[in-house]
């Protein structure tokens, strides 16, 4: 996550940080096994659920009540339809996560992850996503094989303490809270943690978590076709003041072939626009 023309992710130390970070686990040492090869069919147990009391919000940080829906708004249907609880609900494909929306509770770990059955570049257990949308990304991975386009899964569920210690890394690296704030999530304010986001990559490789992979094949064919499947791009460029981040082209978000296909039918961008909630560019 960088600000559009603030920052670019190269080649350089940056990137192989980036790249650091998700080939080895958040607790130390490198992950061997099994890189890039197919993900294994067996079901990884979710970690344990701790109590909602292990990791308290931070003072200012509850979720922001959703603007109501204008008069004659595109969207009025969609939040009648699916109120506010929806929004907050973790378990809810239509959760909406980001600075101002923390999880609730905050430590929310989903009842069940499974490893999707695709091309992967990190070990089974960093690629973990619902079933639902697991079994979306399986879909959507064979229809670009179709195509001739290879894709990869580079992330996916993280836990409260793996975004915390992937959020730590970043304000190492930059030195200060704000410029990491830019780029990564806070523990309890990451879609990663809801099991419905992950990360994509070109099966060569090419302009891996790096800016320069909004050029790639493979992320031309997943803008264009991921909502068939039920995945919006989370982070389109030139929204990071809703959003809170700037353009990923990578991270993609799971929310339902009905969402997906009105997000994309009207043209709408961000998950908050379409549902007529607060932008949230800060904490």
């Amino acid at each position: 996550m960088r600000t559009p023309g603030q920052r670019r992710l190269g080649a350089g130390p940056v990137a192989a940080a980036v790249l650091a970070v998700l080939l080895t686990g958040c607790g130390g040492g490198p992950d061997g096994s099994g890189a890039g090869a197919p993900a294994s069919t067996a079901e990884l147990p979710a970690p344990a659920q701790r109590s909602p009391a292990a990791a308290p919000a931070k003072e200012g940080t509850q979720a922001a009540a959703p603007a109501p829906a204008k008069a004659g708004s595109d969207n009025a249907a969609s939040d009648k339809a699916m109120p506010d609880k929806a929004h907050s609900d973790p378990a809810s494909p239509g959760v909406v996560v980001n600075k101002r929306r923390p999880l609730s509770p905050q430590d929310f770990v989903p009842p069940k992850l499974v490893v999707p059955r695709v091309e992967r570049t990190v070990a089974a257990e960093r690629v973990r996503l619902r079933p639902d949308a697991a079994a979306a990304v399986e879909k959507m991975f064979a229809a670009a094989a179709a195509d001739g386009v290879g894709l990869t899964l580079v992330s996916g569920y993280r836990s409260f303490e793996e975004q915390a210690a992937t959020y730590n890394h970043w304000v190492g690296q930059y030195g200060d809270e704000a410029q990491a704030d830019e780029v990564s999530a806070r523990a309890g304010h990451s879609e990663h943690q809801t099991g419905l986001a992950f990360d994509i990559g070109q099966a060569d490789g090419t302009c891996t978590l790096v800016l320069c992979f909004r050029d790639t094949e493979a992320a031309r064919w997943t803008a264009q076709h991921a909502a068939r499947y039920g995945f919006i791009l989370r982070y389109p460029q030139g929204h990071h003041e809703v959003t809170g981040f700037s353009a990923e082209s990578w991270h993609f978000r799971y929310v339902g072939p009905e969402i997906a296909g009105a997000m994309k039918a009207a043209g709408t961008a961000t998950l908050e626009e379409h549902f007529g909630l607060p932008p949230a560019p800060g904490y």
